[in-house]
């Protein structure tokens, strides 16, 4: 709590708005939405219990996406709350000390979402372009470490955003162009002192992310190199294969996050509708869309799951069996 001592008194409050001029929609637009929260929350739940339960699943590539699944499931949790009680309830009324911690977690798991996506990236790029290597570099020691450096990095970073915010005050009763709190939004609103928090925000955003997307982009041209060098057409398809639900999970966030940045930063007479509805794409259009794809696009993902589906089906039989008899 000793973050918030200079922030607004803790009676101030942030307004949040759903989706600006369809208010009286709000009923119909929360049944797509709370459908989408529930796919995203069950799927990637599904998603990590199968490589849990699975050992032939205790790889690599598997532990990357349990990463991928544990990130969007907190950032789904993250905005449920704010997101349906908005539009079920019409509680607007946020804390500043409350926006400011939902803040904080809704850029952690962003920005460890782009992390997670560049490691899956370098283990792609190893397992096609340095497959004899592959087992040795890629251990469950080194995977821990990466998952480690991953959170140390968004600690370091947004520690920063943190003292910045400490100094600062903002008006009261000021509404905010989506169901939740981002950064460009609230610090449009602050007394003093707004640039450094400002610019720290911009900094991660084309630093870290900017550099994140670089690094994928640079791993798919030596994929994409190493690949064309194949001369088998069924290798080839093969190995690109491995790859296309990275690519389509790093299109899916990566996309709306630039459209988002570019509409509150460069674009100011974008209109509020148009922006709320980018950042509920934006955060909810990864938790909901990866696990569909993987579980689409890898075999054994599916094979998993149906077989977990099916021993479950099969124990309801047997009790219900034996609850007759």
């Amino acid at each position: 709590m000793i973050i918030f001592n200079n922030t607004t008194s803790s009676s101030s409050v942030f307004l949040l708005t759903a989706f600006p001029g369809l208010e009286c929609a709000h009923v119909w637009i929360s049944i797509p939405v709370c459908c989408l929260y529930v796919i995203a929350l069950l799927g990637n739940s599904m998603i990590l219990l199968v490589i849990i339960i699975e050992r032939s699943l205790h790889k690599p590539m598997y532990y990357f996406l349990s990463m991928l699944s544990t990130v969007d499931l907190c950032l789904t949790i993250t905005t449920l709350p704010t997101v349906l009680g908005v539009l079920w309830f019409h509680a607007q009324e946020i804390s500043f000390k409350e926006c400011l911690i939902q803040m904080f977690f809704l850029h952690a798991f962003t920005l460890l979402e782009s992390s997670v996506l560049v490691a899956m990236a370098f283990d792609r790029l190893m397992a096609i372009c340095n497959p004899l290597k592959y087992a040795n570099i890629f251990t469950d020691m080194m995977i821990l470490v990466i998952g480690l450096v991953i959170c140390i990095r968004q600690g370091i970073f947004m520690f920063p955003i943190v003292v910045a915010l400490k100094t600062m005050s903002f008006h009261g009763g000021q509404e905010l162009s989506h169901p939740f709190c981002y950064h460009p939004d609230v610090i449009k609103y602050a007394h003093s002192n707004s640039r450094i928090s400002s610019f720290w925000g911009m900094f991660i955003q084309l630093y870290l992310n900017g550099t994140d997307l670089l690094f994928i982009l640079f791993s798919y041209v030596l994929i994409l190199r190493t690949v064309l060098n194949i001369v088998a057409p069924k290798k080839q398809q093969k190995a690109l294969s491995t790859c296309v639900c990275h690519i389509c999970a790093v299109t899916v966030f990566y996309v709306p996050m630039i459209s988002l940045s570019l509409a509150h930063r460069l674009f100011r007479s974008t209109p509020r509708v148009l922006c709320s509805t980018l950042a509920n794409v934006y955060l909810l259009l990864p938790p909901v869309l990866n696990p569909i794809i993987y579980s689409l696009k890898t075999k054994m993902i599916r094979q998993a799951m149906i077989q977990l589906l099916q021993s479950k089906g099969s124990q309801g039989l047997n009790e219900r069996d034996l609850r007759g008899r």
